[in-house]
């Protein structure tokens, strides 16, 4: 037998000591490195009460007794092996059935009868060493004792996969109800490279001009769960059925083909970085992965949702290019499974649009759905997508596809809806708009759908539309019934009509009303319809009659060469860039024929205010409603109101109105926000 080199063996009472929970002196270190607990002065149990007793009492009798019987045990240990005894090796084994000190004070030896003969003795430390097995009875009993306890105790939810990747939902467009946070961030991406791809302007939406379109539906990104097909349907049988039904609806994605889950435990350390906000070190890590394995659709997808994340924490646009280059190259990988390719064009797609780049996300979402034609949301989105563009047609013509062969689908229904009512067809889109919203569907709750069935009903003389405004209203979309703007900064005062003084702009308006007639001469100058500076309202507002406006400053800009033409007006305003610096406005004249009537109707935003300057006024005939106060103009005076408010026009006098319109930052925005809010 080789000899074995033992160090100075420990004594018994250490390990002893080791053992005993209910003492608690102070650690220390045994000469073979192992932590045992230090004895206790008078050498015994430390009693309940108020200290150890005195003399050799009837349960110290007993103590020692106990502690001879280990004693004992530890001899027969040393009786199996026929030499000194390695302890470290005992006490490591002995941690797999750890002693219960308090169960041997209660003559539980039979806790440590590892053979089932009702002792403990030497076949005992054999089990206990590992020399013997255990009774093939013994371990059955066992097993059932633990299932009847484990039947008694909660079952713990199971682990979230190591694959699980949360929604990273980011905006795209300017959404309703946006904070000034939100919009700051949408000024903040500067305009694509014209030369990358082909980038239209955002305000090619003719039909639809100041009504936002709505955004494309977002969607978690597919990750494939650790466990795989054929584990699941092993199990199928030992689950129950409910579980089962769930797992049908809740299908997983599987992005991994036949080679990459030889190399998903290099995978999944590569996305632990990326889900653990490491995206520097997931870059490398994907980067790595697709140096070794170059044909690996799943590496690559990994390396683009990597740079995608590390753009995000950049700011930097020229990264997320460089992931828009890796979900392409990714896609077009052989042998990529369907379930990845779709979610990688998705993905693609979103970030095309975050970038502006809306016609690259077209031709992204065409190519998906002649990929997988029977997937009806990829079609939804791709109706979007030509939404966005403002290629109304072919969005009416992808949701009629889909509503052919899905008739209850709300998602296409509100859109269709949307569409019909920006070409004036009101009461057919009232049940496309309203069905679709009682279907609560992804993607219809969008207080766009709410405003524009509301309006459409208000045109068409029913009442309900206040329904369906207070509903909107409740949904979080409106602030208010009455103030049903979608793009807004919140926490500003709130109301109809607003005196010079509430406002601060004192100044402006003294200057306008003291130059009103000045602008009168030069309006009219130019109002002469040969001159073509007016031109007919083209939001869709009116229900009849004529309306003309020509624009000075849009968005904070000037129009054109329009200064041209009334240069002493354009001059007086230059000084005010609370009215020339308001990229949610306009200046304009707005000229109105009689027999005009424009609908009840809010404006996009609460971040202006309106001003009103009256230049030409008939007699009687012409007001204004503002929530549920009317009023009229004055020649030479200005009227201050919100325009988010709701509020209508009549027109029933003889003769033309004419008036000076001025929107103003509204007073509570602060000058940052004034720099960083989205132009309207």
């Amino acid at each position: 037998m080789e000899e074995t080199v033992m160090e100075e063996p420990i004594c018994e009472e250490a390990i002893l000591a080791e053992e005993i929970p209910e003492v608690k002196p102070t650690a220390v270190v045994n000469k073979n490195g192992v932590k045992a607990e230090a004895a206790t002065a008078s050498g015994g149990v430390a009693s309940g009460g108020g200290g150890a007793a005195s003399g050799f009492s009837g349960t110290k009798i007993f103590t020692w007794f106990m502690v001879l019987a280990l004693l004992g045990v530890w001899s027969s240990v040393a009786v199996v092996w026929l030499d000194l005894v390695d302890y470290d090796n005992v006490i490591a084994r002995a941690k797999e059935f750890p002693f219960n000190f308090s169960e041997v004070l209660q003559g539980k030896l039979s806790a440590y009868d590892a053979d089932g003969d009702g002792d403990f003795d030497v076949e005992d430390a054999k089990v206990l060493l590992g020399v013997k097995e255990r009774p093939v009875s013994l371990v059955q009993k066992e097993a059932k004792e633990e299932s009847a306890v484990e039947e008694q105790t909660a079952v713990p939810l199971p682990p979230i996969s190591d694959d699980f990747v949360p929604e990273e939902s980011k905006q795209f467009t300017d959404r309703p109800g946006s904070q000034e946070t939100r919009e700051a961030e949408a000024e903040s991406v500067p305009e694509p490279e014209a030369n990358v791809e082909s980038v239209p302007e955002l305000e090619a939406v003719p039909q639809l001009k100041d009504e936002a379109v709505p955004e494309l539906k977002e969607e978690p990104v597919a990750v494939e769960e650790e466990t795989t097909q054929e584990d699941s349907e092993g199990n199928a049988e030992d689950q129950p059925e409910d579980m089962l039904k769930y797992k049908a609806k809740k299908k997983k994605p599987k992005l991994l083909n036949k080679f990459e889950k030889t190399i998903k435990t290099e995978i999944d350390a590569a996305e632990k970085l990326r889900k653990k906000g490491k995206v520097e070190e997931a870059v490398r890590a994907f980067d790595t992965l697709v140096q070794q394995y170059p044909q690996s659709p799943r590496c690559r997808y990994g390396k683009a949702l990597a740079e995608d994340d590390l753009a995000e924490k950049m700011r930097s646009n020229d990264m997320l290019q460089k992931a828009l280059s890796t979900y392409k190259e990714a896609s077009e990988l052989p042998n990529a499974t369907p379930d990845l390719i779709k979610a990688t064009l998705k993905k693609r797609a979103e970030r095309q649009q975050f970038l502006g780049r809306m016609r690259g996300a077209l031709a992204t979402l065409e190519k998906l759905v002649q990929i997988f034609p029977e997937d009806v949301a990829l079609k939804n989105d791709l109706g979007v997508a030509h939404l966005l563009i403002g290629d109304n047609k072919s969005a009416k013509r992808v949701y009629e596809e889909v509503l052919a062969i899905a008739p209850s689908n709300g998602f296409a229904k509100v859109h269709y809806g949307f569409i019909l009512k920006s070409e004036n067809k009101i009461a057919e889109s009232i049940p496309f708009l309203r069905d679709g919203l009682e279907s609560g569907d992804p993607g219809t709750d969008d207080g766009r759908f709410y405003f524009h069935l509301g309006d459409a009903l208000q045109r068409m003389g029913d009442d309900s539309a206040y329904k369906w405004y207070e509903r909107g209203h409740q949904r979080g979309h409106f602030a208010s019934v009455w103030q049903r703007s979608l793009y807004n900064v919140d926490g500003l005062k709130a109301q109809p009509w607003w005196t010079p003084k509430d406002t601060g702009y004192m100044d402006l308006v003294k200057t306008l009303e003291r130059n009103w007639r000045t602008i009168r001469d030069e309006a009219l100058s130019v109002i002469d319809k040969s001159t073509g500076l007016f031109v007919p309202e083209e939001e869709n507002l009116r229900e009849k009659g004529e309306w003309g406006q020509f624009t000075l400053w849009q968005q904070g800009k000037k129009a054109g060469e329009s200064c041209h033409s009334v240069p002493k007006t354009c001059g007086l305003l230059e000084r005010y860039p609370e009215a020339t610096g308001c990229k949610r406005g306009q200046i304009k004249f707005s000229v109105m024929q009689p027999g005009t009537h424009v609908w009840p109707h809010t404006g996009p935003t609460n971040c202006r205010l309106r001003m009103h300057l009256g230049l030409v006024i008939p007699k009687t005939g012409c007001k204004i409603r503002c929530t549920n106060d009317t009023r009229a103009w004055e020649e030479g005076k200005v009227l201050i109101f919100d325009d988010s408010f709701e509020h209508e026009v009549w027109q029933d006098a003889d003769s033309y109105r004419l008036i000076f319109i001025v929107d103003v930052w509204h007073p509570e925005l602060t000058q940052y926000q004034r720099q960083t809010l989205s132009p309207i």
